[in-house]
């Protein structure tokens, strides 16, 4: 069945893989970017070119997670060329590299804003439709980095999917009984196929930086990328994670796991996550609101 469904950040990376995965399966996928133009306009040409050559239904949008307004208009647009929208895949978010301590408070801010506060705007302007659609999906690209093994140098990253990871779970709770049904899918630190750690935000305090590379952790940063590398295995394929959402959404509704982990290298995340998720439906069990882990048909 043709779902309508609308990926955030999808101008390269997982989104991009993720909107042509959909789209070459019969979905209906509105493709959104910060803005159309970036990278002279090559990432929206492209997929409007695979669009025609194809015959799919793949839209480039525009939408700033970062603004409340170009959120609504996005909302908007959808609703007024597909007339619904049926699922949510929350994927925009940037990565950092270097030392905590020499981002500045603003630097964190900016990394939160696109990675929690993002979808906080998308859904408040997407959920009046959603609440009234009755079978609709949230998927939320998390990543292993909340509860799996934490190498050092990523913590304004790792905080802010830990914050998307914990919005994640109580939305989850919260949409229930409007029929949204929940799933966080956490893929693991793939090291090549993406710009993800290319594309990684510098500190801007420099000289604190220096205090790390230049005195007792010299090395570290290099020794630590080198060895997420060297845990994937060679046959790591980036495009299991377009995969696994394309085979997310095809599911039956009120069937879809609340977790699906995509982690090559094994971190640990899996095996702490079902813990954690599993102590989460026992409390809600025990003070009587265990139908709220489960979408109402």
């Amino acid at each position: 069945m043709q779902k309508t469904i609308l990926i955030t950040g999808a101008s390269s990376g997982f989104g991009a893989m993720a909107a042509r995965e959909l789209a070459r399966a019969g979905h209906h996928v509105f493709a959104s970017m910060r803005d159309l133009a970036a990278h002279d306009g090559k990432p929206a040409a492209d997929m409007e070119q695979l669009a025609r050559d194809q015959g799919l239904k793949l839209v480039p949008i525009a939408l700033d997670v970062t603004s409340q307004s170009s959120a609504d208009a996005a909302i908007a647009r959808i609703l007024s060329e597909a007339g619904r929208l049926d699922v949510l895949v929350h994927n925009a978010g940037h990565m950092t590299f270097g030392p905590a301590e020499a981002f500045t408070p603003e630097q964190l801010a900016r990394v939160y804003d696109v990675n929690v506060l993002g979808t906080q705007r998308v859904n408040r302007a997407a959920l009046p439709h959603l609440r009234r659609n009755g079978q609709a999906l949230m998927l939320w690209v998390g990543s292993s980095s909340t509860r799996g093994g934490t190498p050092p140098f990523l913590a304004p990253y790792f905080a802010a999917k830990a914050g998307m990871d914990a919005l994640a779970q109580s939305y989850a709770l919260e949409l229930a009984r409007f029929g949204i049904e929940t799933t966080i899918l956490v893929p693991g630190a793939f090291t090549k196929g993406t710009m993800h750690f290319e594309h990684a935000t510098s500190p801007e305090d420099e000289k604190r930086a220096d205090a790390y590379w230049s005195g007792p952790y010299a090395g570290v940063d290099t020794k630590a990328l080198k060895g997420l590398a060297a845990l994937e295995p060679a046959d790591a394929d980036v495009q299991s994670v377009a995969r696994a959402i394309r085979e997310i959404v095809d599911m039956p509704h009120g069937r879809r796991p609340f977790r699906v982990h995509v982690d090559p290298s094994n971190d640990g995340s899996e095996i702490v996550n079902a813990v954690a998720d599993r102590m989460r439906a026992q409390l809600l069990e025990r003070i009587g609101l265990a139908d709220l882990l489960h979408p109402a048909r």
